[in-house]
């Protein structure tokens, strides 16, 4: 399971929660711009921009479950089982595994707009990274600081829809929750004067019940509506973004899994390994992982990002709690 969002106030941000039961090896990666890519289509790239994300590193290769270049492309893969299909490699197609697709967006475009061009020539095709390591069902949402768009294959084939919820979480596939969200046509953030009755005049008991049935529950349908509903009036209008990066996540937070609340058929416990916010318009990542409170930021300004290095590291995992002092009134 996974949510993940796009803002756009002064700055524009891109985040998600990463939903398992399990761990993967998850770690900070920065690829720099020289960083060679060879790719299923037999294409080579040996320049492109720079790359921050959150994945895993296998025999040298980045394999991102979310990034953003440095001009500002964001991309995350969130699961899709039941419904993701991948095929066989077609000649005259640009053909593209899972595995690699995140960093061969990210070192083709820069804007939704160039990865429309890309797009329309794709095809996902079902070649593993390695025997140890299978391809994941996913779809994935793309932003950049004008639009985000949804991309899903399927067994008819790839389809590209416009986002103007700026969400994306799981199952069932993205028209279905295009069409859900208008069951809650109703919900507002202000409180509404409400009269089912000529003679009764009935006035609310406390806040809130503009948002009275907005879903709380950690389906997939309902995460999508919370998620839009938040993102859509949490005002991320300050000039400082540390605030703004705070509401971000407590935006995420809304829609995150605490451990034990969803079992799976297995019995594994599904449970937020890390949340991320991305400022696409300064390039930084900033996260939240299961182990630590704090969050955690990586600057692309930090780095010089000529070279072919791959830089990665563990995420923080430090549990603090400090203690206040209260003085004399």
């Amino acid at each position: 399971m996974c949510t993940a969002i796009r803002i756009k106030s002064k700055d524009t941000y891109f985040g998600r929660n990463l939903d398992l039961s399990y761990s993967f090896g998850q770690e900070v990666i920065l690829t720099h711009r020289n960083h060679p890519f060879s790719f299923t289509d037999g294409t080579k790239v040996d320049s492109h921009p720079a790359i921050l994300g959150i994945g895993t590193i296998a025999n040298g290769y980045p394999l991102y479950a979310d990034a953003f270049n440095e001009n500002g492309l964001a991309i995350a893969g969130l699961n899709f089982p039941g419904n993701a299909f991948f095929f066989k490699p077609v000649e005259g197609k640009t053909n593209v595994s899972p595995f690699e697709w995140i960093p061969y967006l990210l070192s083709h475009a820069s804007t939704i707009a160039q990865a429309r061009e890309i797009l329309r020539s794709l095809n996902l095709v079902d070649i593993p990274f390695s025997k140890s390591l299978p391809l994941a069902p996913l779809h994935w949402i793309v932003a950049d600081d004008k639009e985000s768009i949804v991309i899903e294959s399927q067994k008819d084939g790839i389809h590209i829809y416009d986002d103007p919820f700026d969400v994306l979480t799981n199952n069932p596939p993205f028209p279905f929750h295009s069409e859900n969200m208008r069951r809650y046509l109703n919900l507002s953030a202000k409180e509404e004067k409400s009269r089912f009755a000529k003679d009764l005049d009935l006035t609310p008991f406390s806040v809130g019940f503009g948002s009275l049935f907005l879903p709380g529950d950690y389906s997939s349908p309902s995460r999508f509506v919370k998620a839009c509903f938040l993102a859509k009036n949490v005002p991320l209008s300050f000039d400082d973004e540390i605030a703004q990066q705070r509401l971000f996540f407590r935006i995420l937070q809304s829609v995150s899994f605490l451990p034990g609340a969803v079992i799976n058929p297995d019995g594994t416990t599904e449970r937020t390994l890390y949340s991320s916010c991305m400022n696409l318009s300064k390039k930084t990542y900033a996260y939240q992982s299961e182990n630590d409170a704090t969050t955690t930021l990586v600057s692309m300004d930090d780095y010089d990002l000529d070279g072919k290095e791959l830089l990665h590291g563990p995420l923080s995992s430090k549990e603090s709690l400090e203690r206040q002092r209260l003085v004399l009134a």
